[in-house]
This record gives structure tokens, sequence and C-alpha cells, in this order.
């Protein structure tokens, strides 16, 4: 496709280094076999398309010449540390095939590249932490700068998971595919832990000064839109439902004074209902399967309150009865406690109080901020002030969020008062 102008075709390079430089990327390494030669074979191949595109035109299949240019630069790389590594040209001739022409790259196995990458970053053999650094760099494309300020750690440190990640990869052989029969499910479910755990570091920090990061929960979003569009599994689309759900109401959750606002007292008319929409078809999809995991089943509770005109017209009758079904397959103390504030909604404050205290002296929440959060609420609805007073200064004592630390504090003022 011919254009005209360098600066014509420097724009449409940007373009296509912003939406398809990940794809790209997620071939080379399967192409190369090797994290770091794939990078640098990709920032070579873009600088061999602003050098060409103006003399030859843009290709009519962009992804695929870059794909083919990465790979002959990273042989061309290769072949020169050959010179002092015998071992190296070997690779080189592999990688080269004997041809000067690169086999043709289906469309489909580019696709495929993108849904390898993300079980490879994800594989359980990397400690979580890596993970979550090296998906959030290889398949979002975000700096080592960010995912750093994001998780509270120095660039160094997250620089440091990220090279030992990829270097286990490497030395253990670590397959990159997609795992089948009963390893899918098992991996996959990896995969949609590490996407919730960055999507919940942007809902809900677990320190500093905001209550929530955008950048971190668009991030786990697009992750989720991604997976789902390539492995359609109804925990992978309950996941991206959950998601579009709990987004939906996230200009509604901070209050002009910089404080979290609870769900009973949000202003529903802000929720993105377009979000809402596309969450609620999802959860029907999910559910439509018959698959019930705790996804799934957590996107259908956040259904109810979508689905909700008010909070006074919350079925919490349904709610406890999907945390019922929620804690037979994942039977946490966290599912316990988030049952417990649903009895507490339908069937009074002591119901709910007693199972939290029960958590609470049994250690499983004993260091969990929220659990004397929950507790605290409790006592101040049944008057029982001294104790809410304890439990919120308990709740204080383990919160780094700011903004938390803020609410937290009003509600003591708040029982002071009274």
């Amino acid at each position: 496709m011919k254009t005209n102008g360098t600066s014509e075709i420097g724009r449409i390079v940007e373009d296509i280094y912003r939406n398809e430089s990940r794809r790209v990327l997620a071939t080379l390494i399967r192409v190369l076999g090797d994290f770091d030669l794939a990078e640098e074979a990709l920032q070579d191949a873009f600088r061999a398309a602003v050098e060409q595109w103006p003399k030859d035109g843009v290709p009519g299949n962009p992804r695929a010449w870059l794909v083919s240019a990465g790979r002959f630069k990273a042989i061309d790389t290769i072949r020169r540390r050959a010179r002092f590594d015998a071992a190296q040209d070997d690779i080189a001739e592999t990688l080269h095939g004997g041809t000067e022409e690169a086999p043709e790259i289906e469309h489909d196995d580019l696709e495929d590249d993108r849904l390898r990458l993300i079980f490879t970053c994800c594989h359980p053999a990397l400690p979580r932490e890596a993970q979550i650094a090296l998906t959030l760099r290889e398949v979002c494309d975000l700096t080592t700068e960010e995912i750093a300020s994001a998780f509270l750690t120095s660039p160094a440190t997250l620089a440091q998971r990220i090279v030992r990640a990829k270097a286990k990869i490497k030395a253990e052989r670590i397959p990159y595919e997609v795992p089948s029969g009963d390893e899918l499910a098992e991996r996959l479910d990896n995969v949609l832990r590490v996407i919730y755990l960055v999507y919940n570091e942007g809902y809900s920090p677990s320190s500093g000064t905001a209550l929530t990061r955008n950048d971190l929960s668009e991030e786990a979003i697009r992750l989720g839109r991604l997976l789902v569009e390539l492995l359609p599994e109804p925990e992978a689309i309950g996941l991206l439902a959950l998601m579009l759900l709990q987004e939906s109401r996230r200009a509604a959750r901070l209050s002009s004074a910089g404080e979290p606002v609870l769900l009973d007292e949000q202003d529903r008319s802000s929720w993105d209902r377009a979000m809402i929409d596309e969450g609620l078809a999802l959860v029907d999809r999910a559910l439509a399967s018959g698959r019930l995991g705790p996804y799934v089943l957590q996107a259908a509770i956040a259904a109810v309150h979508a689905r909700a005109k008010s909070a006074e017209s919350t079925d919490w009758g349904e709610i406890v009865n999907l945390y019922d079904l929620l804690e037979q397959v994942e039977p946490t103390p966290i599912v316990a406690l988030n049952r417990a504030v649903a009895i507490a909604m339908r069937d009074g404050p002591e119901a709910g109080l007693a199972i939290v205290d029960a958590l609470i002296e049994s250690g499983d929440l004993a260091q969990y901020r929220f659990a004397h959060a929950a507790r605290a609420d409790l006592c101040r609805r049944l008057g029982r002030v001294d104790e809410a007073r304890a439990a919120y200064r308990r709740a204080l004592d383990m919160t780094r969020s700011e903004p938390e630390r803020r609410f937290l504090e009003r509600r003591l003022a708040e029982l002071h008062a009274h």
C-alpha cells in the first residue's frame, strides 16, 4: 500500500505500534524462544519500518511484515554474537531455516500467540509477584517504573523480578503454549487470579493516597477482554463480567472529600449503564453454561446489585443464596465474611455479627482490616458504641490506604459525637 510523506508514515507506524506491538512481540517470543531477544527484535523491526516504508509503501499485512523483519533482525544479532560464541551460529541457522524468505504466518497463529504469552507469564512455576510483573510488562506494555509505582516497590526490585522470571522460563524450558485437558482448568484459574489481583489493586489499592488506580483496573479489564476473545470459558466470561460490573460504580465510589462511599449510599444514577448492560449480558452468558465457578457466582452477585434500582430494593435473599453456592465452590474466610454481611442485611445485624465474630476469633481474619471494619459497622447499627469504637480503631491500625483511613476516622468521630 503506497502512501506519501515521511510524517504520515511516522503516524502510521506509531498507530501500529500502539495497537499491534504486543501481538508482534508474542509471536517473536514463540519464534525466537527468548524474551529479551524478542524485545530487541521488536524494536529493530519498527526501526526498519520507519526506514523502509516511506520508500516501499506500507505492506498489506504490517503485522506479518514486522514479525518477519524482527525474525531476520534477530538472526543477524545472533550471527554477530556467533563471532564470540560458535554455538550461536547453530541457533541462527535453525531460526533461518535455510531460506531467505520467512514462512507465512497465519492470522490464527498470531492470535494464539497472545494467549500463549499470557499463560507463560502466569505459569505456576513463577512466584506470584513475578507473574503479575511479567504479565503487566510483556502483555500490557507497562513500563517497569509504572508497575513498580502501582505495587509500591522500587523499579530496581521490580526489574530484578522480571529478569529472574525470564531466566527461570528459559532455564526450566517452561513451554510457550496453552495447556490442554485437565491442566487447562488448573492453569486458567491461575491466569484469572493474576488478572483479578491486578484489577483489585486498581479498584481498591492496598496502600497509598488514591482510592482507586484507573490505569491498573483498565489494564485488567483489557486482559479480561483479550482472554474471553481468545478462550471464551465460563470462568473467564464471569471474571470479565465481574470486573465490568464493579467498574461501573467507579464514579460513585468517591465522595467530594476523597473518601470511600459505601454501596448502599452511592448515587446509582452515576453508575455507568453501558458497562452494566455489557456485564449483565456476560453474566447471563456465563450462567447459561451451567458451570458455576467462583467468578461466575461473584459476577451473579454483582448483577443483583446492578439490577436493583435502589439499595432498599436489593434482593438480599438472592445474594445470600448465591453466597451459599460460592462458599461451596470456594470455602474461604473472605467469602464467609461477605456472606455474613449479606446475612446481616437480610436477617439483621445481630445474625451477621455472630458469624463475623466467629471468623475473627478463629484467627482466620484476625489480621484482615475489612473484617474489623465490618464488625464495627454491625456493632454501630446495634448501638454497641464502645465495641464499634474498638473495632474501628483495630481496622485503622491495619489500614495503609489514606482514603480508607479518613473514612474510618470520620466514622469514629461520629461515634464520639453520639
